[in-house]
């Protein structure tokens, strides 16, 4: 039997089998002519997106012969370049011909993995009835290549780990109607806590706390390995992985590479700051951290000055980084600057004149800028003063209107964020 016609029987099969998935709250833009993108580290559930988008297409009654899934993480696959995905592509049309005729559906699953795909993509873009679909791992690598090939014909979604609200859902714990009281804000509080604690993976929510644990640590091992080792040939494995954990273990905190230069030095680590800045560069498109500069002015300086680290996950975060304290205002702050950048807010950080730091400066798709400190707790009164004096001489200095977020307004913002949207 020719493998196109197994990967379709197995596709087919898992199709099939999907009784229950969480739903994710994302969509693909509806644009026709354009190719879409999904992009997203490994395991924040790409795969199940696309699976999502299928059932929808099948649920408005297009032909499942008409849709086409390829994973290209497949041992199968591999080896492929860009001969071998225009055949196995062109076997999909010569197995049902009236495909040529008709608009076509076409699913390309970590697409990173195939050689100059950009050069098949762009030709079945021009010379078929096709909407074709595309997830990849790596931040940079699609965005060179679409930036150079497919410029101005795609359009690119950010996949994450689940945020709070699928996070309940997947955990089938119900979000409460008016009004919230005390005790939903308790109920919920702890949910939240086991939410940081736990994470957002899609795969690790059924898991036991052992078991969670590991399958974290392996998913930064991948991503390690598999993303940046083998992607760009990194050869100074030991200090790479020294740099991923001192990342997580320094989430929502600034970033020296000096500082970091003269702790591996004085470790006995050789390395060049170059290599740090690229090792990082790899991290940031592998998803695995982001980096978020200050906001200044002066370019040199945002360039300069120290960038603050947020990982792509909080239960990542506890569960590969063996410390003896939790910082519970840290890891809501890694939660939230996730949710400002799933509403595709660019995000900076802002030092104030006296030397107070604001956690993010935001500013909307539509131009509307906002101050954000986050605290966990502002029950203790020297707390509440410092962050408000803070944040007043920010909004001052900027002209920049600004709020404090702890954990009770985070979880009544959720709240009625959800209660109006349904």
């Amino acid at each position: 039997m020719p493998l196109i016609e197994i990967l379709l029987a197995e596709f087919r099969n898992t199709l099939n089998n999907i009784h229950y998935f969480v739903r994710r709250d994302y969509a693909f833009p509806k644009a026709m002519h354009i190719i879409k993108v999904a992009l997203g580290m490994r395991r924040t559930g790409k795969t199940w997106f696309l699976y999502q988008t299928i059932q929808d297409l099948l649920a408005q009654n297009v032909p499942l012969d008409s849709i086409l899934y390829l994973n290209f993480e497949d041992d199968r696959l591999l080896p492929m370049d860009q001969q071998g995905m225009a055949a196995l592509l062109e076997s999909f049309y010569s197995l049902f011909p009236e495909n040529h005729q008709r608009q076509c559906y076409l699913f390309l699953d970590e697409l990173q993995n195939v050689q100059d795909w950009q050069l098949v993509i762009r030709r079945f873009l021009d010379t078929k009835k096709a909407e074709i679909f595309l997830t990849g791992s790596s931040a940079k690598l699609l965005s060179k290549e679409i930036a150079t090939s497919l410029r101005g014909r795609s359009l690119a979604i950010e996949i994450w780990p689940y945020h709070f609200g699928e996070y309940l859902r997947a955990n089938q714990i119900e979000i409460p109607s008016k009004p919230i009281g005390r005790m939903v804000l308790d109920i919920y509080g702890k949910h939240l806590n086991e939410y940081m604690k736990k994470g957002g993976f899609p795969a690790v929510q059924v898991l036991t706390e052992n078991w969670h644990r590991e399958a974290l640590q392996n998913y930064v091992e991948t991503v390690i390995f598999r993303d940046v080792i083998e992607r760009y040939g990194v050869t100074n494995i030991s200090l790479l992985k020294y740099l991923a954990h001192s990342l997580l273990k320094n989430f929502a905190c600034t970033f020296s590479v000096n500082k970091f230069f003269n702790d591996i030095k004085s470790q006995g680590f050789e390395a060049a700051k170059d290599t740090i800045y690229n090792y990082l560069t790899y991290l940031e498109d592998a998803f695995l951290i982001a980096t978020v500069p200050v906001y200044t002015e002066s370019l040199r300086r945002r360039q300069i000055t120290a960038k603050k680290i947020y990982a792509v996950d909080t239960g990542l975060i506890q569960a590969n980084v063996f410390s003896q304290h939790e910082n519970a205002g840290r890891l809501l702050e890694n939660l939230i600057y996730h949710d400002l950048r799933r509403a595709n807010k660019k995000i900076f950080y802002y030092v104030t004149s006296s030397g107070y730091e604001i956690d993010f400066l935001t500013q909307s798709p539509e131009g509307k800028k906002e101050l954000i400190q986050v605290v966990w707790n502002m029950s203790d009164p020297k707390t509440r003063e410092r962050e408000k004096r803070a944040l007043h001489e920010a909004e001052e200095e900027l002209n920049i209107p600004g709020k404090i977020i702890d954990q009770e307004s985070y979880l009544r913002g959720f709240f009625q964020g959800n209660q109006q949207s349904d």
